[in-house]
C-alpha cells in the first residue's frame, strides 16, 4: 500500500497542475465573460448540479461578496418554478464538467427564449451546453487526482480557482475597496474595523470618570474604582482636559510618596497632555495609538477640550477589532 503522505503529496501536486494549466487556457473569452458580468444591469445566476453545484455555491458567495449581485441556483428545482428568479437582464453562469448535465441542458430553451445571456464553465468544448452559450470557459483537466478518474477532484479545485479568477478581476475592474467589503461584511472583523468609530465605544455620562485638580487622591481613588476603567479624567477650573490619572500613576505615587499620595490633590499626582482622539475615528485607530504608545485608554474630546468620553482598550478588543 502507499504511503498516506505520497498519495496526499500525488493529490495536491495534480490539483495544483490543474489550476496552473487554466493559464494557458484563459483567452479572448475570459475577458468577455468579465465584460459582460461587470456591464449586466442584472444579477449573476450561477447554477451547476452536484460538486459542481457546491463550487457554484462558493463561486456565486464570493462574487456577491465582492461587490456583483450574485445568487445560486439549483437546476433541479429551477425547472420546477424557481426559474422565475431569473430575468432577462441577469447572466447565468452555468457549470458543468461534461457540459451534457441533463438539469443545465434542461435550462437551455427558456434562457433562449428570454434572451438570457450564458456564460458556461465545462470541461467539454464541444458539449451541448458549450455550443448553447455565449461564452464557454475551458476548466477541462488533465487529469482527476483520484487514482479511478471518476471522482471530481482536480477538475473541481480548477474550476473553483477560475471562478475565483472571475471574482477578483471584477473586484479590480470595479474599483472595489477595503471599506466596500467591510460594508458587506459588518460582522466580520473588517467590517468591524472599518465600520466602528470610537463614539460607538466611548464611555460618557454618568460612566465617564472624572476629577478637579483639587480632588483629594482619596477622593479620586473612590472615582477611579466605581468607573471600573482604571482611569480618571483631571478637569481644570473651566472643566477643560488637564491631564489624566491612571492605575499605573497611583502605583507609581505609592512607591514615591508612600501613604502621603492621599494627602495630594489630583493635580499634583496626574500625568498632564494625555492622549487624545476624535470621536469620529475609528477605533481601529485608537486601538494603534494605544499600542504605539503602551497605553490602555485614550480621552475623547469636544471642540472646547472639554471632555466628552474615554475609550478603553478592553472596549475595543471585546468587539474583535484587532
Amino acid at each position: 500500500m502507499d504511503n498516506i503522505l505520497d498519495i496526499a503529496k500525488k493529490v495536491l501536486k495534480i490539483e495544483a497542475e490543474a489550476v496552473y494549466a487554466l493559464t494557458e487556457k484563459l483567452n479572448s473569452n475570459f475577458e468577455r465573460a468579465v465584460e459582460l458580468l461587470y456591464t449586466s444591469k442584472g444579477r449573476v445566476v450561477v447554477t451547476g448540479m452536484g460538486k459542481s453545484g457546491l463550487v457554484g455555491k462558493k463561486i456565486a458567495a464570493t462574487l456577491a461578496s465582492t461587490g456583483t449581485p450574485a445568487f445560486f441556483l439549483h437546476p433541479a428545482e429551477a425547472s420546477h418554478g424557481d426559474l422565475g428568479m431569473v430575468t432577462e437582464r441577469d447572466v447565468i453562469i452555468a457549470i458543468s464538467n461534461s457540459g451534457e448535465t441533463e438539469e443545465l441542458i434542461g435550462l437551455i430553451p427558456f434562457l433562449k427564449r428570454f434572451n438570457v445571456k450564458l456564460i458556461s464553465m465545462t470541461g467539454s468544448q464541444n458539449s451541448t451546453l458549450a455550443k448553447a452559450s455565449d461564452i464557454t470557459l475551458d476548466i477541462s483537466v488533465k487529469e482527476e487526482a483520484c487514482p479511478l478518474g471518476i471522482v471530481p477532484t482536480a477538475s473541481t479545485t480548477a474550476t473553483l480557482a477560475l471562478g475565483d479568477a472571475l471574482a477578483v478581476a471584477l473586484l479590480i475592474k470595479r474599483g472595489y475597496k477595503e471599506e466596500d467589503f467591510a460594508f458587506f461584511h459588518p460582522r466580520g472583523s473588517i467590517g468591524k474595523r472599518l465600520f466602528i468609530k470610537v463614539k460607538d465605544l466611548m464611555h460618557t455620562g454618568d460612566s465617564l470618570p472624572t476629577v478637579s485638580l483639587s480632588t483629594p487622591m482619596s477622593k479620586t481613588l473612590i472615582e477611579m474604582s466605581s468607573k471600573r476603567l482604571g482611569h480618571t479624567i483631571v478637569l481644570d477650573n473651566d472643566s477643560k482636559i488637564a491631564g489624566v490619572i491612571t492605575d499605573g500613576d497611583l502605583r507609581r505615587g505609592i512607591e514615591k510618596w508612600g501613604q502621603r499620595l492621599f494627602e495630594l490633590t489630583a493635580g499634583e499626582v496626574m500625568t498632564g497632555n494625555p492622549k487624545t482622539i476624535s470621536e469620529e475615528e475609528l477605533a481601529a485607530k485608537a486601538l494603534s495609538i494605544m499600542e504605539g504608545y503602551s497605553i490602555t485608554a485614550l480621552v475623547v474630546p469636544d471642540e472646547d477640550r472639554r471632555a466628552k468620553g474615554i475609550i478603553h482598550l478592553h472596549d475595543i478588543l471585546r468587539q474583535g477589532i484587532v
